[in-house]
């Protein structure tokens, strides 16, 4: 039997090749809020309401630069 071709390489790609969007990495309530210039609690209140999008993990909140970013443009217009 012949192992090479497709289904080595499908074996070998990385789980990232298949996606054309690369990984955005994730920032924790002090460092959002930082760019925002408001407090990590008030941030933290924000998302658990759902204003802002973020991620808990556990009892920790991760915010995405993009979604932030989105919030403050949608306030802006």
């Amino acid at each position: 039997m012949n192992y090479k071709g497709t289904h080595n390489e499908a074996r070998n790609e990385s789980p990232t090749a298949a996606h054309d969007e690369e990984f955005e990495p994730l920032m924790d309530s002090e460092e959002a809020a930082a760019l925002l210039r408001i407090h990590p609690k008030t941030l933290q209140r924000l998302a658990r309401s759902g204003t802002i999008t973020g991620i808990q993990i556990g009892k920790l909140w991760r915010f995405r630069a993009s979604a932030l970013n989105r919030w403050v443009e949608k306030k802006a217009s």
